[in-house]
């Protein structure tokens, strides 16, 4: 076989990050740099549904805790656990760096990353302090179209904070199964709002991205991010 990557791109990128693309590529290296660059169409075109799902998660969770604490820095009375009272100490500290003087809640929530929402959502450790203390009383109704159990929405959306972190880290996703993983994006949007999934949808250009998978990766198509 004579087609290889070219130099620069090994270097560029290294040899050991294109080693998982020519194992996935059956070591055939032009199809390699091609699945590669399909990769990075791919995050590039799920960004956009993840923007919108972090932000409408963060936004809907912080309306709920913020109302029923009475207080836009609700932290400072909500049951956290030791992990979260870290993560908004830390995003206070963030703030106070960037910007003088009193820090404005809303920049502490911008501050706090997906991985602290989702926590929320979580048991919240021993006895089950977030279960009982933040989603019977509170966060559930950020999810008004939804009607299941909270850890099966915990694992829903952790199994997508780690497609988040790994499309933001710029790291390979091509393995996933990534009609499941877009379809749940829709449906944690649509149980926050029906109104936003179907708005954010109609921009979405991800599954013509997929579809073209095939085509890209055997040089049929260019990609294009």
């Amino acid at each position: 076989m004579t087609e290889q990557p070219p130099v620069w791109m090994t270097r560029a990128f290294s040899r050991p990050r294109l080693a998982g693309y020519l194992r996935a590529s059956d070591g055939d290296p032009g199809r390699a740099e091609r699945l590669y660059w399909w990769n990075v169409e791919a995050s590039a075109a799920l960004y956009g549904p993840l923007h919108c799902l972090e932000i409408s998660l963060r936004n809907a969770l912080h309306e709920r805790l913020r109302d029923a604490y009475g207080r836009p820095d609700w932290w400072h009375a909500a049951p956290l656990n030791d992990a979260g009272r870290r993560l908004t100490r830390e995003a206070g500290r963030i703030s106070r760096r960037r910007r003088p003087g009193p820090v404005p809640p809303d920049h502490v929530v911008a501050e706090l990353n997906f991985g602290f929402w989702v926590s929320l959502l979580s048991k919240g450790g021993r006895g089950g302090q977030y279960d009982r203390q933040l989603w019977v009383p509170v966060l559930h109704r950020a999810f008004p179209h939804y009607s299941g159990r909270r850890d099966e929405l915990h694992g829903t959306l952790d199994a997508l904070r780690l497609l988040r972190n790994r499309v933001m880290h710029h790291e390979p996703i091509h393995h996933r199964d990534l009609v499941h993983d877009h379809r749940m994006i829709y449906r944690v949007l649509g149980w926050i709002s029906t109104e936003a999934a179907k708005e954010i949808q109609v921009l979405d250009r991800f599954p013509a991205v997929l579809e073209h998978r095939a085509a890209t990766c055997g040089g049929g198509r260019s990609p294009r991010f």
